[in-house]
């Protein structure tokens, strides 16, 4: 009984110390409420399509994700996306870097959606209104034979942002950063959405496996 209570008495005083600690603060996570310009983002559920492509001596494998972004705040706004897959390996392809042409081309036929548009020509200045949606999709090698679950990071939506330096967090728009060292500068995290998604099934039926949305909820990153 001795040796029990030692034991709890000392997981006690861990966790009470982790709470004290500077270093134990929580994660930086986003204000509940909008404290900066957001856009709508809606998005059908990831594919895997395997795509042939010229010189090529098999098909490869892709995931990709389409989706719509509008601007329903009251000012344009700069539209700079990064969509980020991670598995459970740890490789975080990150969507449009070195996709061919034809990988797109042939996504844009099977969903059959004539507005869509390649990632690079929907970046940039988004004007106002539903009238000015952009239909666009991101792309993704594929990093494993057999995905199993994996988030895809979606930044670039939301204005809101905070600065780290030690254990202090800074709004962006409240940071010197004619003090800032260029070491510093980069760290930096930015309100993210996260979707977790799973693959139940092994790598002999690729493509046939059912694809399932696990959550989803917005993070600093």
């Amino acid at each position: 009984m001795k040796r029990l209570l030692s034991c709890v008495a000392i997981v006690l005083a861990t966790l009470i110390l982790l709470q004290s600690s500077p270093k134990a603060q929580a994660f930086p996570k986003p204000s509940i409420n909008r404290i900066s310009w957001e856009l709508d983002f809606q998005h059908a559920m990831p594919s895997r399509i395997t795509v042939r492509v010229p010189g090529a001596d098999a098909p490869k494998a892709y995931w990709y994700m389409t989706f719509t972004v509008t601007n329903n705040t009251n000012d344009e706004q700069e539209f700079l996306p990064v969509f980020d897959l991670v598995d459970d390996k740890g490789n975080v392809p990150r969507s449009a870097q070195n996709i061919p042409k034809e990988v797109f081309e042939a996504i844009k036929m099977r969903e059959g959606k004539k507005l869509l548009e390649p990632l690079a020509k929907v970046s940039g200045r988004l004007l106002v209104g539903a009238d000015q949606a952009r239909d666009s999709v991101a792309i993704w090698p594929e990093p494993l034979e057999r995905m199993g679950t994996f988030k895809i990071y979606v930044s670039g939506l939301s204005g809101e942002a905070v600065w780290l330096k030690g254990d202090k967090e800074t709004p962006m728009s409240q940071a010197d950063w004619t003090k800032t060292k260029p070491e510093d500068a980069g760290n930096i995290r930015r309100k993210t959405l996260e979707s977790e998604i799973q693959v139940p099934g092994d790598e002999f039926y690729q493509g046939r496996d059912p694809v399932l949305n696990k959550g989803e909820k917005w993070v600093m990153r």
